[in-house]
């Protein structure tokens, strides 16, 4: 019996490791099984939402499951993206994603982890909170919200939740982007005396002609949160006009160019600044004498102006030792030996990421804050939110970074939240 037994165990041990091998292995170099998939459900399905959705799948490390979108037509044209990514491929096979109207109709589902959120701005804080309280990690597009309120509403529903929340401010996954801040950081411009920041304008009140909803747009459902407004096409373009929607630029949904492109290019100064958890403390509107543009005193006095430098959504940097102008895909420096500088180990180094949709992914499964977590993004779109108050109110404002308040300003004040439809209220 004991020899019986002895070699019965002894076999067995050998099949067990005979059958039992690493899944990369069964699959090939680089397989994931379907099990390790983050399942995603994509919120917004427009012009945006097609690149992120190429992105994500070009990680080979998501299943998409489902897509809620207000505009039918968009909604299709995003299913058909997803399908037509799949054709020719032999290494993998499509898989159906379930469309809805109602963006709850994701949150409902235990299946799926995290949402990638590309809504219009003034849909961001309600979604991402919502999605939060369901207990779904989030990727949401920058600028992260309308409002200051709003931003730090999201940043403390992620936090309640416990969840991850990457902001879609990709350029801090570019090299260009990170060699910037870590020259600067590592004071290789010498002391640095001012910063430009050239990005579009401040938005305009909504006054456009009112016209007919078209066919399979659910206008109340794409107002949301916001009060009654007319429809028209340049908010949400029909697909025979293959543009980024107009929304951005009337207040009551978006912020002008200056939190559209201002969202990415603040965002490096905020990071090389060191600032991801501050922000200026003053913001000084043109005066036409000594302040000839919007200009940002931070509390080391350092000086950031909105400027044209003729260079279009780009960043000079301007120190005692040196000067860096940066762009996407484009870094020029003076000295230009710096462009190309290696940042030595012992040196200050930043967050690196080389890849913004794996960061995020990468983040989920280690429960870690990703490169652009939510306090980042919020703190990013509320330097922008800032300056267009003070374009508004053609007025100096001081601003408390920490508490997040304006000094002896009510009207000011006031513009830091709005007022959300009822069924759309969250704790701000």
């Amino acid at each position: 019996m004991r020899t019986n037994r002895r070699t019965f165990l002894g076999k067995a041990a050998s099949l067990s490791a005979f059958f039992i091998v690493p899944r990369h292995v069964l699959g090939g170099p680089g397989y994931l099984a379907p099990s390790d998939r983050i399942t995603l459900g994509f919120i917004g399905t427009g012009k945006q939402s097609r690149s992120l959705l190429r992105s994500f799948l070009d990680t080979d490390e998501v299943n998409i499951l489902a897509a809620a979108e207000v505009y039918k037509a968009k909604r299709q044209l995003f299913l058909d993206t997803a399908k037509k990514y799949f054709e020719g491929k032999t290494d993998r096979k499509y898989s159906e994603i379930q469309p809805y109207d109602d963006f709850r109709e994701i949150l409902s589902r235990k299946d799926i982890d995290a949402v990638v959120i590309s809504t219009p701005d003034h849909w961001h804080a309600v979604h991402a909170v919502m999605a939060a309280e369901a207990g779904k990690d989030i990727y949401c597009e920058k600028p992260l919200s309308l409002t200051i309120k709003e931003g730090r509403a999201m940043v403390n529903a992620t936090r309640k939740n416990k969840r991850v929340f990457q902001t879609g401010s990709m350029q801090r996954s570019w090299p260009e982007f990170r060699q910037t801040a870590e020259l600067i950081r590592n004071g290789y411009l010498g002391e640095l005396k001012s910063v430009k920041v050239s990005v579009g304008g401040p938005p305009e009140p909504y006054r456009l002609t009112a016209e007919p909803i078209p066919d399979g747009l659910l206008w109340e459902s794409w107002l949301g949160p916001n009060q009654p407004l007319a429809f028209n096409h340049e908010l949400a373009p029909p697909l025979s006009e293959d543009v980024f929607p107009r929304w951005r630029y009337y207040k009551e949904f978006g912020g002008g160019g200056m939190t559209d492109w201002g969202a990415h290019m603040f965002d490096i100064v905020q990071w090389a600044l060191d600032k991801d958890d501050s922000g200026p403390v003053r913001i000084i509107p043109p005066d036409g004498k000594e302040h000839t543009h919007l200009t940002y005193v931070y509390d080391d006095k350092l000086k950031v102006t909105h400027e044209h430098f003729g260079i279009n959504n780009a960043i000079r940097f301007i120190g005692s030792e040196g000067q860096l102008d940066v762009q996407r895909r484009k870094l020029e420096t003076t000295p230009t030996s710096l462009k190309d500088k290696v940042i030595g180990p012992s040196e200050k180094h930043v967050y690196k990421s080389e890849n913004h949709y794996k960061d995020f992914l990468a983040a989920i499964r280690n429960r870690t804050k990703p490169i652009c977590d939510v306090e980042v993004g919020h703190r990013t779109a509320s330097v922008c939110t800032l300056g267009n108050i003070a374009y508004e109110l053609k007025r100096p404002l001081d601003w408390d970074p920490k508490k997040e308040k304006f000094k002896n300003d009510a009207e000011a004040t006031a513009m830091l939240g709005r007022e959300l439809r009822p069924e759309w209220k969250i704790k701000l």
